[in-house]
């Protein structure tokens, strides 16, 4: 089954929401809790999940994905 590229996916961590992924044709764009700017687009949803993460602190557990 393809996954789908639109729609909003929103990131929990253990400090509350960490930030958001939204797809759209041109890829998964990640942007972080309270920020205005996205940290990038990426190609795969798989990458931009890494993105999220890796833009959390230093430490921070897998955060949990919720499409809404």
């Amino acid at each position: 089954m393809a996954e789908s590229t639109s729609g909003v996916w929103v990131a929990h961590g253990a400090a509350g929401v960490a930030g958001m992924i939204r797809g759209s044709e041109d890829g998964y764009s990640v942007t972080m809790a309270g920020a205005d700017e996205a940290v990038g687009t990426y190609p795969t949803m798989d990458v931009a999940k890494a993105a999220l993460h890796a833009a959390m602190p230093a430490g921070s557990d897998w955060p949990r994905f919720e499409q809404h």
